[in-house]
């Protein structure tokens, strides 16, 4: 089986025969898959009247189980944005209806984004479309296969993680 990796790795080792190629055939491959799967999630997401953004937003509420709230400040750990950006996402989404504040019963200054229940519903429902079309990305690969990459893939990532 070829792809067109396989096709550029010939045409640089004509050109530069003097280089070890080797990390091109993985990177330029997962660049080419991150393509496919940000389309994925942007077609899951669309369907769901929501975008990439806002479902990390309200997927990091979610995942925080009931009552579905988060600090603003674990909000930008969860979700890797600056505190401005966050500020003006939580206000995109409580206009949507998505989330709202309440004060934080610890901390009088405080507060918390807690998830609506429309908030909850549009989240599951993108969250079931995207791992749908995550399956469906993957049925090349038996699930000894998908294991496999997984614990490849995470040792690759292990040395970013903070």
């Amino acid at each position: 089986m070829r792809d067109e990796v396989d096709e550029l790795i010939e045409a640089w080792a004509r050109e530069r025969s003097d280089l070890d190629l080797g990390p091109v055939s993985v990177f330029s491959r997962i660049s080419r898959l991150a393509h496919h799967v940000d389309r994925a999630r942007r077609h899951a997401f669309t369907t769901h009247d929501i975008e990439s953004w806002e479902f990390d937003v309200l997927a990091a509420l979610r995942r925080a189980g009931e009552p579905y709230e988060l600090s603003p400040g674990r909000l930008l750990r969860e979700t890797l944005v600056t505190s401005g950006t966050m500020t003006n996402r939580v206000d995109r989404l409580a206009t949507r209806g998505l989330v709202e504040r309440h004060p934080d019963p610890t901390d009088r200054r405080g507060v918390l984004v807690r998830l609506t229940p429309e908030g909850k519903d549009a989240v599951d429902g993108a969250f079931a479309a995207l791992l749908d079309a995550e399956r469906e990305l993957l049925t090349n690969l038996s699930t000894d296969d998908q294991t496999t990459l997984a614990g490849l893939l995470r040792r690759l990532l292990v040395p970013f993680a903070g």
